[in-house]
C-alpha cells in the first residue's frame, strides 16, 4: 500500500484517539406536555450523562454517579436541586412550582422528570433554561412543547436562556 494513503488513513485515528471523550455538540432537550385531562404540565429533561455528572461534581464537590442504581436516593438530591436552579416554567406569565418526580438513565443520557399541578389551560409558556450552561459556552437547549396536541419547538444557544411559545 502506498505510504501516502496509509498516512491519510492514520490521521483520523490520531485526532480521534479519545473520541469517546469528545462531543461534537453540547445539547439538552426539554420536553414539555400540557395534559388537559390531569390539568398538569409534564416535563422531561434529557442531559448527556457525562456532561451532567461533571457539572454536578464541580458544583457540589461530591462524588456523583448517576448510573449506580443503589445511589439514586442520594443522587436525587443533587439532580433535583440543580434542575430547580436552572429551569423555570411560567404558565400564562405566572411562575410555577415544578415538582421533582425522579430520573433515569437511558442509553447515554439522564432523563429528569418534573410535573406542575393545577394548570387547567395553557396559552403562553415561558421557559428559562440554563441547563449545563456552566459546562459549555456552546451549550444548546432544545425546547419542545405540546399544548392541545400542537407541537412547537424553539432553540436556545448559550447565553440565551429564555424561550416563549404561544398557543
Amino acid at each position: 500500500m502506498n505510504t501516502f494513503f496509509l498516512k491519510i488513513l492514520l490521521i483520523p485515528m490520531f485526532f480521534f484517539a479519545n473520541a469517546k471523550d469528545v462531543h461534537p455538540i453540547f445539547m439538552t432537550v426539554t420536553e414539555i406536555n400540557h395534559n388537559a385531562k390531569t390539568k398538569s404540565i409534564e416535563i422531561s429533561c434529557k442531559l448527556f450523562t457525562d456532561d451532567f455528572e461533571k457539572t454536578l461534581r464541580k458544583l457540589y464537590k461530591v462524588k456523583i454517579d448517576l448510573t449506580n442504581e443503589k445511589l439514586i436516593p442520594t443522587m436525587d438530591k443533587y439532580v433535583n436541586d440543580y434542575v430547580q436552579k436552572h429551569l423555570q416554567i411560567f404558565a400564562d406569565a405566572k411562575a410555577t412550582n415544578i415538582k421533582y418526580v425522579g430520573y433515569e438513565k437511558i442509553d447515554e443520557a439522564i432523563f429528569v422528570y418534573f410535573e406542575v399541578l393545577q394548570i387547567p389551560t395553557l396559552n403562553t409558556i415561558t421557559i428559562h433554561n440554563k441547563l449545563l450552561y456552566e459546562f459549555s459556552n456552546t451549550q444548546i437547549s432544545l425546547l419542545n412543547v405540546i399544548v392541545n396536541g400542537k407541537r412547537q419547538t424553539t432553540k436556545l444557544v448559550n447565553p440565551e436562556y429564555i424561550g416563549t411559545l404561544k398557543f
